[in-house]
């Protein structure tokens, strides 16, 4: 395997003999104290904040396009870098990158499967301190494929070729937990928590191919649809994304704002 091939998800055996080739970069959005005592070598570090944008009370929304494009030219990533990208968390914050990625129109980019847990367990080795940045030119390349915005979202609530994934806990979806002016959910979103898509048991990877299949095809999702995943902020939701696309879905969207937007609102309708 070669930086050019890289699948969408990788493993750290996959990855391990690629550290420090030209056009690889790997970026660690674990807690700053976490990359300071132990992160993947060579690995640039940027705080989850950095690639969001607040307008309050609405949170997890795109910042403006010359903030990603500075960012991403002052980590040294360019148009031809191939992103490889890990948290400590199970996947949400990586998954958020990647999302922007493809939002500034870059293709080339890989979410560690299991991140730093499943990189460290498995026995590879781990940096502490500085690594030095080169920085680059990142020109944006702006795409609104994957972006459902709240007016997208309106009206394709009673589409039948479109079917919303709702990322949050069981308690959120249904009202009982509020985090918003208003609880509940999207009507006739599926609930799918996100943390169902990782497995414990094997340091927050992906679970297998088969079991999210057959968890999708129990709430209808298929292949077929629009599926436009969210939570409270397009944080937790970035993974379905993730998890979707690397299933073969090709029709996926992700709800910047999301319930945070959605919950706030007083126009639009809600189920609990």
């Amino acid at each position: 395997m070669t930086v050019l091939d890289l699948p969408l998800v990788i493993e750290a055996d996959e990855l391990a003999p690629l550290l420090g080739q030209d056009g690889l970069l790997v970026v660690d959005l674990c807690q700053e104290p976490t990359y300071n005592q132990y992160h993947i070598p060579g690995a640039v570090h940027i705080e989850y904040g950095q690639i969001i944008a607040s307008n309050p009370p609405v949170h997890g929304l795109l910042p403006e396009v010359s903030n990603i494009e500075r960012l991403f030219s002052v980590i040294g990533i360019n148009n031809d870098t191939h992103v490889v990208a890990y948290d400590d968390e199970g996947g949400g914050k990586a998954a958020r990158l990647l999302w922007t990625l493809e939002v500034m129109g870059h293709k080339r980019m890989s979410i560690l499967n299991g991140g730093l847990y499943a990189w460290a367990n498995d026995g590879h080795q781990l940096d502490s301190g500085a690594v030095e940045v080169k920085p680059t030119t990142f020109t944006s390349h702006y795409s609104a494929e994957p972006i459902a915005e709240t007016d997208y979202i309106l009206e394709n609530l009673n589409s039948d070729d479109v079917v919303l994934i709702d990322a949050r806990s069981a308690d959120e979806y249904s009202g009982r937990q509020m985090m918003s002016s208003r609880g509940g959910h999207i009507p006739g979103a599926k609930h799918w928590d996100w943390q169902e898509i990782m497995d414990p048991l094997n340091n927050q990877r992906f679970k297998g191919r088969a079991e999210l299949e057959r968890a999708l095809a129990d709430r209808g999702v298929t292949p077929d649809k629009q599926v436009i995943t969210y939570c409270q902020t397009n944080h937790r939701s970035s993974l379905t994304y993730i998890a979707l696309k690397s299933l073969g879905y090709t029709q996926v969207k992700s709800y910047p704002g999301s319930w945070s937007d959605w919950g706030n609102r007083e126009e639009t309708p809600i189920e609990n």
